[in-house]
């Protein structure tokens, strides 16, 4: 937190911020230092700005604002303190769908355990009886071997930059943030162009395991053009670039490559851990290859990439008894 926060000495925020219903409203004028007797403005100012110390993506930060923003419209300006279960279950019931209690739910959690385990201004959490509702994960698209193979080479046409983007999320599978928090250092190239990439969880809130990856000689001239053509960052990082912008490339070379469906560096992730159950990798392989902390969920997210990998199902075994009939 701030040496404001920290001190005790109250600060002054910004004159506008957004309200929830998207309009620019009135901030309170002076923000004193957070304490159990806070009201919720309060809190939640000192939450978006150890959100903003964290480095949490911008549209995270909005969400979590806007909820919290709407719980404070249900409840009241209460004190932090004087929040009850009956408080959150008041506001997760005024959800319309499940998706939406699931995300209320989420930020509530994140809020009320950052003022009990980081400023420990509250000793009681209202939301740790609460439990989402089961959401059904969504079944993996992957690309077929002839869409990468036009993947890559739409982003080998397009730039040094896309080509090795493309290439570490479709050929290594990972995910965004990894990507974006890569530095020139965690790689050791070899000279015939293969290498070892270490990835590290750098930010707090990163599930991700630490983990090292192999890369195929096809790695080595590709991250060679990209440097040549970019040069090396001061701060060692790989990359400089928005998430939202990532998004905004993978669709761009996606259309280049003449690929219809959606593709997004999930989908890039996900055709990965396809491409390893195809060639014989396990459920405990799949979680440490991909950095996954060993839960049922995502116990069950790799699942969906052992079903998508195993062989077809052979529908000529029906018609052949039939015909033996």
């Amino acid at each position: 937190m701030s040496d404001s926060h920290d001190s005790g000495r109250p600060v002054q925020p910004p004159l506008f911020d957004v309200a929830a219903s998207g309009n620019f409203a009135p901030e309170l004028g002076v923000i004193g230092p957070l304490r159990a007797d806070s009201q919720l403005p309060v809190a939640r100012y000192w939450f978006r700005r150890y959100l903003e110390e964290q480095q949490r993506p911008i549209n995270t930060i909005k969400s979590y604002g806007y909820d919290l923003a709407k719980f404070e419209q249900c409840v009241g300006l209460k004190r932090v303190e004087q929040i009850t279960r009956r408080d959150v279950a008041k506001f997760l019931g005024e959800s319309n769908t499940r998706s939406t209690k699931k995300r209320r739910l989420t930020t509530l959690g994140s809020f009320f355990r950052w003022l009990v385990e980081v400023e420990r201004v509250i000793s009681t959490d209202p939301t740790d009886e609460f439990y989402p509702d089961q959401i059904a994960l969504k079944s993996p698209k992957p690309l077929h071997p002839d869409e990468q193979r036009a993947f890559l080479e739409a982003a080998r046409d397009d730039s040094p930059r896309a080509a090795l983007m493309c290439w570490l999320m479709l050929r290594l599978g990972l995910g965004r943030g990894e990507l974006l928090d890569l530095e020139r250092m965690d790689i050791d190239v070899a000279p015939d162009g293969s290498a070892e990439i270490t990835i590290f969880p750098r930010r707090a809130r990163m599930q991700n395991k630490e983990r090292k990856l192999a890369a195929s000689p096809e790695f080595g001239p590709l991250l060679a053009a990209y440097e040549e053509h970019y040069g090396i960052r001061e701060d060692g990082k790989l990359f400089d670039m928005l998430p939202q912008s990532v998004n905004k490339l993978v669709e761009r070379i996606a259309r280049l490559a003449g690929i219809t469906k959606k593709v997004t560096p999930q989908s890039l992730r996900d055709t990965y851990a396809v491409e390893l159950a195809k060639a014989g990798a396990d459920e405990d392989q799949l979680l440490a290859i991909l950095g996954l902390a060993d839960d049922s969920r995502n116990r069950m997210s790799v699942q969906r990439y052992l079903k998508l990998g195993g062989p077809p199902v052979n529908t000529a075994v029906g018609s052949q008894s039939s015909d033996d009939a």
